[in-house]
């Protein structure tokens, strides 16, 4: 491991804590540091697990910089922390994402420049316009929508969306955030030398994930069934068809491990990362998936209005990042639901406050 010392943001999140893990249990003689807020319901429970890890707590927030200055040294930030919903802000309240998504990168940037220390950027397919993406050209069949062979816009393919996608146009208020931070990452590379990389990630899961409606949608599904509740169809007729492609948290710290053994070469790129088209699926498909694993049918309603900037499709060109580094996800669909359902099953009673 080429650095010794690594600071992950929102590091008692889903995804942050789990990387957080994967790098002590990979490398054990590196120092990671987990700064979080523990604002987002359910992050506590992360704590022990990180501890039992050896992995260094530190309770702070990235909107304030002190809280990130006292931090002594840092070879590289992954930067995690997010407010992230696609429906943040749509109440008017917009202090607490853009104070978060960007303010938060600029104080890491900042940081990094004192530290000389490099970054990789979780950032969002979410970049990508909504409006856009809906004027894209689709197929219908029973289960999904799929987009077809025939396109009148760059960046799209039955493949997927790639990098060249177009990014004028709205993309939600997270969105925004999460492209204005692209930029600032780019200028701070230009302006001061730090290495970084870019990471456009579609829906990533797996097990920890305290799943919302509006973020974390694989996990809701399977803790649903398993709870027997009930959940809703929402939006493009209420069928369920909406598609997107899953990355297992697993094959996320893989695809950071094979982009840090490149830095030097990979620094200043941006990519798509996602489980591709074959790890896509539509509510309707997941919800067969999930009966299937827990051994539960639930009662799914349908409500017919579209949610503000939902999408019917989004799929991860994985094609440049494949290409690039050699890398391609190693769990599928039916993995990623079952290691989701074990942890649930398993966690229970612990989870029972949270996830009820």
């Amino acid at each position: 491991m080429k650095y010794k010392n690594i600071l992950i943001t929102g590091g008692a999140g889903f995804v942050g804590s789990n990387l957080a893990i994967s790098f002590k249990r990979n490398f054990n003689n590196i120092e990671v540091i987990a700064l979080d807020n523990l604002k987002r319901r359910g992050s506590e429970l992360n704590l022990p697990r990180l501890k039992r890890e050896g992995v260094i707590f530190i309770h702070g927030d990235v909107r304030n910089s002190s809280d990130i200055d006292i931090i002594d040294k840092t070879d590289l930030i992954i930067e995690c922390s997010a407010e992230p919903s696609v429906m943040a802000g749509l109440n008017g309240n917009t202090d607490y994402l853009i104070d978060t998504n960007l303010g938060g990168l600029i104080n890491c940037l900042n940081y990094s420049v004192k530290k000389n220390s490099d970054i990789i950027f979780l950032s969002t397919s979410r970049v990508y316009p909504y409006q856009v993406l809906n004027k894209c050209n689709y197929v219908e069949s029973e289960k999904r929508f799929d987009f077809s062979e025939n396109q009148e816009i760059t960046g799209v393919t039955t493949k997927g969306i790639n990098e060249k996608f177009p990014l004028m146009g709205a993309r939600s208020l997270y969105g925004a955030t999460k492209l204005a931070s692209e930029l600032f990452i780019r200028e701070y590379a230009e302006s001061f030398g730090i290495k970084t990389i870019i990471n456009r990630f579609g829906c990533i899961a797996g097990p920890w994930q305290m799943g919302k409606i509006d973020q974390g949608v694989m996990a809701l599904w399977v803790i649903k069934h398993v709870l027997k509740k009930e959940l809703k169809y929402i939006g493009y007729g209420g069928l369920g068809k909406q598609v997107r492609d899953f990355i297992h948290i697993e094959d996320v710290f893989n695809v950071l491990i094979k982009q840090i053994e490149n830095i030097d070469k990979l620094s200043g790129k941006t990519f798509n990362v996602g489980g591709g088209i074959e790890n896509s699926v539509s509510l309707k498909e997941l919800s067969e998936v999930c009966k299937k694993i827990t051994g539960n049918k639930i009662n799914i309603s349908s409500e017919q209005k579209n949610r503000p900037a939902d999408l019917k499709v989004y799929i991860t060109d994985n094609s440049v990042i494949q290409n690039t580094i050699d890398w391609i996800p190693q769990k599928n669909i039916e993995d990623i639901v079952k290691d989701t359902h074990e942890w649930v099953i398993k966690n229970q009673t612990l989870l029972d406050n949270i996830l009820g």
